[in-house]
């Protein structure tokens, strides 16, 4: 089984209680441990997979307290990094169908150093850049750059999740779409929202905005549309696989789940460079992945929230 390295940041997410999704009303919040690259190597390592993060946190109780959270979960923790900036923080709230809003405090994440001794692991192995806050410069945007040139180099399986945050890129969504479009060329599966594929290829058409997309470069496209389960997009098929039915009640870390999910499958098949042709075991492998994600959103919190073997296999 292949490993799968998850780059990025690992941080603290206030959740407010109570006050549906004005965060201006908020006066009580439940600390859980977050971060889109975090969330996906627990949704791995939950499922029985290979997964290690490539992250930096502060050297503080709370940084000690998302490591530990993640070594809990059996994610291979032997690469992150600690700061002497302090953790990195994000304010969540909850309207009544569990969609969310957020608010940063950039802190450790954007520390991360490049570190060339990694480039030995990466040889055949998964790649994963699904961080909301690499591009935004500084060390960690270096560092995703420079892993992304030794995952090629070593013919590494690349996956792309752009995570768009609105707060984080106000009056800079160019600049977003400029540096996201580097990954989307050099990725062999990028997985999207309905949202991320409309603003990189500028459609509003789902058929269209995956021609664009796949004509940037990568080959297997993935797009989340909630409750009516994914389109998947090669250059030679394209399908809506739906989810099963759910009352959500949080949503945070469902499109980690499900790409958790993903690729815990994809680190499994024995030659990915022939899974583009593959659409029977593709298929498969996104419904079950479909379920993660969908179970993931009946209950609150991200990594407390993701699902088991037992559940996917029930």
């Amino acid at each position: 089984m292949k490993k799968i390295f998850c780059i990025g940041e690992l941080l603290i997410d206030f959740v407010a209680e109570n006050q549906g999704k004005d965060l201006t009303k908020a006066k009580e919040f439940s600390k859980k441990a977050g971060g889109a690259p975090a969330n996906v190597s627990c949704a791995i390592s939950k499922l029985g997979g290979k997964s290690v993060f490539i992250g930096c946190v502060g050297d503080d109780p709370f940084g000690t307290f998302l490591l530990r959270i993640l070594e809990n979960e059996k994610v291979d923790i032997s690469l992150a990094q600690k700061s002497e900036t302090f953790t990195t923080l994000a304010f969540v709230s909850l309207d009544e169908d569990g969609e969310r809003d957020f608010v940063f405090s950039r802190g450790a994440d954007r520390e991360l150093t490049y570190d060339p001794s990694h480039k030995s692991n990466f040889d055949g192995n998964i790649l994963h850049f699904g961080a909301a806050t690499a591009l935004l410069g500084g060390p960690l945007e270096e560092a995703y750059s420079r892993y992304l040139f030794d995952g090629l180099t070593k013919h590494a399986f690349i996956s792309f999740d752009p995570n768009y945050r609105v707060d984080l890129w106000k009056n800079k969504v160019e600049n977003f779409k400029r540096k996201c479009d580097t990954f989307i060329g050099k990725s062999h599966l990028c997985k999207f929202s309905l949202e991320e594929a409309q603003l990189l290829s500028g459609k509003t058409d789902i058929k269209e905005a995956c021609t664009v997309l796949h004509d940037k470069g990568t080959e297997i496209i993935v797009i989340t549309l909630g409750s009516e389960g994914t389109w998947l997009s090669t250059r030679k098929f394209q399908k809506t696989i739906p989810s099963i039915k759910v009352t959500p009640v949080d949503t945070t870390g469902a499109g980690d789940a499900f790409i958790g999910c993903l690729l815990q499958q994809i680190a499994q098949y024995p030659d990915s460079d022939k899974l583009l042709d593959d659409e029977k075991r593709l298929t498969k492998m996104i419904i079950r992945a479909n379920k993660a994600g969908a179970i993931t959103t009946t209950n609150f919190g991200a990594i407390e929230s993701l699902p088991t073997i037992q559940q996917l296999d029930s």
